[in-house]
């Protein structure tokens, strides 16, 4: 079996998103006694200020397919690390700032089964189109603090800056909303005048742009601007401080290959939940060992087929569920490896991205983790 048909696990603990937090609030200490993991940059250790920039959407293998569009980046030092399963950004957001795999946090997942078979999407905190914020307090539904329990300052998208997600997995810190990309330079420039030692600043636009064109030109166009803005962030660093850029995940382009359910697995099912590229089934009563084996008859091929039981054995997850957290995922799992994504009917607002992620290629799963000085 080729290391392409296995599935690339995170690396939780060691070099994964889930402890880059971590190790940049104690960089100061890495210019004493203290041992920096092997995987940081060295430019991040013993830095004076730390800004913590995250780009959704770049993965590793993207980034260096384009060395000549990015050239701040593809500069800087640093390599690739693992981010969590999913590889999508609610799981994967939520483990960067409160650094604990999701089996720990409790956000397993972009569209998570809820009070019976409800599904809320985590993203928009909502149950169907109804908003959840009141009958789901982010803040019960994940309640560990971001960043240490540092109250870090946190620029990032101002519509989003009081949205249940962001409830849920940055509660208790300062927010600096921005609404044009320039004014993320601008803010976080001013809080490292201010003194502030450790930034945490967020941009979505890779994202974004790969969901709705795929790789191609319009995609390239946006690399080279990120490239600039992360550019311009590091002509803004003070003496002494150093920019640290990590993705939550990377993506493949699927194209138009989404499919449906296979009959006989859908018959098994009575409810889905998940995303295209990491897909749900719910058994119907009784039917979990049917389920099971006619998920595997049909999609073995062309993806990594699993009970919740078995992924968490693996260490998708990182660890043991909780029966609450447990209770928020299905009971098989369909991961494709190949380019293809498994459609849900009612989450139809799938169906017209070129880029997805959330499974466990590495193309999805390895992001950079670079970093310079100022």
């Amino acid at each position: 079996m080729g290391e392409r048909d296995q599935p690339t696990v995170p690396d939780y603990g060691g070099a994964c998103i889930d402890q880059v937090v971590a190790a940049v609030l104690r960089t100061g200490r890495y210019s004493g006694s203290a041992p920096a993991p092997a995987w940081l940059p060295e430019p991040a250790m013993g830095a004076s200020q730390v800004v913590l920039l995250v780009l959704d959407g770049l993965g590793w293998a993207q980034l260096k397919e384009r060395p000549g569009l990015a050239p701040t980046m593809n500069a800087m030092a640093g390599g690739p690390i693992t981010t969590v399963a999913p590889s999508t950004t609610a799981a994967a957001l939520s483990s960067i700032t409160i650094g604990a795999p999701p089996a720990v946090h409790g956000v397993v997942g972009y569209r998570l089964r809820v009070e019976g078979d409800r599904i809320l999407n985590v993203l928009k905190w909502k149950t169907g189109d109804a908003d959840a914020r009141e009958t789901i307090p982010p803040e019960r539904f994940q309640a560990l603090e971001p960043f240490g329990a540092t109250k870090a300052p946190v620029v990032t998208r101002a519509d989003v800056a009081e949205s249940g997600f962001t409830r849920a997995h940055m509660a208790g810190a300062r927010m600096y909303g921005w609404r044009v990309p320039s004014t993320i330079v601008a803010t976080v420039a001013s809080l490292l005048a201010d003194g502030e030692r450790f930034v945490y600043a967020y941009y979505d636009g890779v994202d974004k742009v790969a969901h709705e064109f795929g790789f191609g030109p319009t995609y390239d166009a946006e690399v080279v601007a990120v490239d600039r803005l992360v550019n311009d962030m590091v002509e803004a660093l003070p003496a002494g401080a150093a920019l640290v850029v990590v993705s939550d995940h990377g993506q493949v382009d699927v194209g138009d290959k989404v499919v449906t359910l296979d009959q006989e697995v859908a018959d098994l099912t009575s409810l889905l939940s998940g995303e295209g590229r990491f897909r749900w089934l719910h058994a119907r009563p009784g039917a979990h060992e049917p389920l099971a084996e006619a998920a595997h008859r049909h999609y073995d091929r062309v993806a990594w087929v699993r009970t919740r039981e078995e992924a968490v054995a693996e260490g998708w997850f990182g660890g043991l569920l909780t029966p609450e957290v447990a209770a928020r995922l299905g009971d098989v799992v369909i991961a494709p490896r190949e380019l293809l994504a498994v459609l849900d009917p009612a989450d139809p607002g799938e169906q017209w991205m070129r880029c997805r992620h959330g499974s466990l290629t590495p193309e999805e799963m390895l992001v950079p983790l670079l970093a310079t000085r100022g």
